[in-house]
């Protein structure tokens, strides 16, 4: 009985963002509980090749989740394949990483962040996930049932710590920036907005606010961050791939308008 309650059998799951570092392994997750998986990101060969080494029954789409025909038309071949949607996972977001070179501490340092980069994650991170809701949300509220799984982060419910990126010889190397945590804070409340809408259609909402994964960071930042978190480590790419599974299925079936943190205790303190 309890294996069925997770089995994620005839269910079709939507994963945005599923090329990234998350939402392969979300993938990969929900396709081994048996889920039919709509891989989306942005260039369909990709998204193509990834859906086949899943398995046969996936299926790759591209879209540009900002551009409200974009979705409507992966909404058209996702229920021209399969009739139905029973799951959306709103990973796609943009988030500036400290091991990535672009972000250079200037270039992030609040007085000196871009507007057009804190608009551009604004229309990735909230607008994208409320198109995707809108849209493809609308079908299973038709459907009377659905799981909307809306990926935020520890830093939606904490602020950054900037001490974190400076190194051992006290250069501060990233500034986590204000579109991050800003953008993943309105997931949370959108998160309660929805499920507070579309209780009465049996569409659950919920959000997955995961902590630090560990990836090729500088040796200091990964050190830093172990020391602050209880479980004394980052996280793994892996670590949450029970969590969406569990969100996904019949599992979490009377759980709606709630943040599930999975961050190693980082936000108990």
């Amino acid at each position: 009985m309890i294996n069925k309650l997770f089995s994620l059998e005839n269910k079709v799951v939507v994963v945005t963002g599923a090329l990234g570092l998350l939402g392969k392994n979300f993938c990969t997750a929900l396709a081994e509980a048996g889920a039919s998986v709509v891989v989306c990101d942005l260039y369909e060969n990709e998204c193509t090749d990834f859906a086949d080494l899943l398995g046969k029954k996936n299926l790759g789409i591209a879209a540009d989740i900002t551009n409200n025909l974009s979705v409507k038309n992966l909404r058209d071949k996702v229920l021209e394949k399969f009739g139905k949607i029973d799951v959306l996972v709103n990973n796609a977001a943009i988030n500036e990483k400290f091991e990535d070179p672009v972000y250079a501490a200037e270039n992030t340092k609040f007085e000196n962040y871009p507007q057009d980069l804190w608009q551009r994650s604004l229309d990735i991170n909230i607008t994208g996930t409320f198109l995707c809701s809108q849209i493809l949300g609308a079908e299973m509220a038709k459907a009377n049932s659905g799981s909307i799984i809306n990926i935020a982060s520890t830093y939606g419910i904490v602020a950054p710590d900037q001490s974190l990126y400076e190194n051992n010889e006290g250069k501060q190397k990233f500034y986590k920036t204000a579109a991050y945590p800003v953008t993943k804070g309105a997931i949370i409340s959108f998160t309660r907005f929805l499920a507070a809408y579309w209780g009465k259609k049996a569409v659950r909402v919920n959000s997955l606010s995961p902590g630090g994964v560990e990836n090729n960071q500088e040796e200091f930042f990964v050190k830093k961050y172990s020391e602050r978190t209880p479980l004394k480590r980052m996280a793994t790419v892996t670590d949450y791939n029970g969590a969406i599974v569990f969100l996904a299925s019949d599992a979490s079936c009377y759980m709606t308008g709630a943040n599930l943190i999975i961050d190693g205790g980082w936000t108990i303190w």
